[in-house]
């Protein structure tokens, strides 16, 4: 729960905005309407205190003309239609430090309907479409301030030429599991290691709330779950101690709560960071056990000059050696999407 909500003046022109509002103060959450588009108080004397005045605000704005032109994400999906920016989570490798700019408050978008009236434009005759909905917020972990999942899940669930993508280390789950989704949403939860989400990914479900959720939105309707196609995103794979016996018992608990047939996929998705990501990353937890160092990393660079820190070669063929094979002996019905 936030403990700032503004609207905007843009946002409370919305249908859906006054939406957002009625819930949020239904939860009675103290609600502050702006005298202007300008986001104002996320600021402190240093960037920790800031980073606390942004991540315990919820801001419902307007999403700006450029989020209409949607933006490729391979290999997650064929476009990333985004309904918010910045995630309430507090993951000490939060791959949005140095892709947002400002202060990483969340800003929830009171114009969706338009927003996925939108995509419309982008689907391939003959084929279906992807969007991801996942890139720059965590959809599930805002879900009961702003309903725009349920509301992105009810759009796709009837547009026959396209596909709803979304990934959530959260697992309150419950309002989705009756939504006409027609298979068209494809529910995936984040995974890691014990050891990863319990020093790395505070303010977050426990994986073992986050099977449970997966269990029940892959449960057929009639056995009281969603229905839904689901999958796992083992993300970001870290070489830890022990780090073959960890990802193992997190596999066995997996198939322990997919114990029966269901579509399912997995993405796995090694560590990596950017010089512009430690910086901010370092500002926000300094006191990190996450390993930043450059001495035992390739570089990557992409086509335009950018570069980020990955694992060596060496160490990669490893890791993706190990987790194709556990993959296979226990989901040999289960496709592995891509490793990055």
């Amino acid at each position: 729960m936030p403990k700032r909500v503004v609207f905007t003046p843009d946002a409370l022109d919305e249908p859906f905005g006054q939406q957002i509002l009625a819930r949020v103060t239904a939860l009675d959450l103290e609600v502050e309407l702006l005298k202007s588009n300008r986001l104002s108080g996320l600021r402190g004397p240093d960037a920790r205190d800031t980073y606390r005045r942004a991540k315990s605000t919820l801001a419902v704005v307007k999403a700006p003309p450029g989020a209409l032109r949607l933006q490729p994400t391979p290999p997650s999906a064929d476009w990333q239609m985004n309904l918010a920016e910045g995630c309430p989570a507090h993951c000490q490798y939060c791959y949005l430090a140095g892709s947002l700019s400002g202060p990483p408050v969340v800003r929830a978008f009171a114009n969706l309907p338009a927003l996925l009236q939108n995509t419309a434009g982008y689907e391939q005759p003959g084929r279906r479409t992807s969007f991801e909905v996942s890139c720059y917020t965590d959809v599930l972990g805002i879900e009961h301030l702003t309903g725009s999942l349920a509301e992105c899940i009810r759009y796709f669930g009837e547009r026959e030429g396209a596909h709803l993508r979304f990934v959530s280390k959260y697992d309150h789950v419950d309002s989705l599991l009756a939504l006409p989704h027609h298979g068209r949403t494809r529910a995936r939860i984040s995974l890691n290691a014990e050891p990863v989400a319990r020093k790395l990914e505070a303010g977050t479900a426990s994986i073992e709330a986050r099977l449970r959720a997966l269990r029940q939105l892959a449960l057929p309707r009639e056995q009281g779950g969603g229905g839904y196609p689901v999958g796992v995103v083992l993300a970001p794979i870290m070489p830890i101690p022990d780090w073959r016996q960890e990802y193992g018992r997190l596999l066995d608990r997996l198939q322990a709560a997919l114990d029966f047939p269901c579509d399912l996929t997995v993405e796995f998705i090694s560590h990596r960071f950017t010089p512009g990501s430690k910086d901010v990353l370092l500002q926000w937890y300094p006191g990190t056990s996450l390993d930043l160092d450059e001495a035992t990393r390739a570089v990557k660079r992409n086509k335009f000059g950018g570069l980020k820190y990955v694992y060596q070669p060496a160490d990669m063929r490893e890791l993706k050696e190990f987790f194709y094979q556990e993959w296979q002996r226990r989901f040999p019905q289960a496709p592995v999407l891509y490793w990055t």
